[in-house]
């Protein structure tokens, strides 16, 4: 009963939360490699989504806060779809931005 609890508590709280990443400190990653396409709030640049014809999802949305940390780092760590890689954000950095980007709901 007890390792069910925990299991479900740390789901909760989102894997970045247990490994002590830092979404304040992720806040400056995102802005330095994220805000341009991804917009201040998550919410994605028009001008961005128009020039390159995709549709950048809101960060907020249930879609993106539905995934795991794994999943979001390896967003942006592969790209996905016509979003290059951000081979510069690894380690702490990588973990701080996914929980800046968890921190978004």
């Amino acid at each position: 009963m007890r390792m069910m609890f925990l299991t479900m508590t740390l789901a909760a709280l989102g894997s970045s939360a247990v490994f002590g990443a830092d979404a304040k400190a992720g806040t400056a990653v995102y802005n330095a490699h994220c805000k341009s396409c991804h917009g201040a709030d998550g919410a994605a640049n028009p001008a961005i989504a128009k020039m390159f014809k995709v549709e950048i999802p809101d960060l907020k949305s249930a879609q993106v806060q539905g995934m795991s940390a794994a999943a979001l780092k390896a967003v942006v760590t592969d790209g996905k779809g016509k979003m290059k890689p951000i081979s510069s954000v690894s380690g702490a950095d990588l973990d701080n931005v996914v929980a800046y980007v968890k921190s978004m709901k």
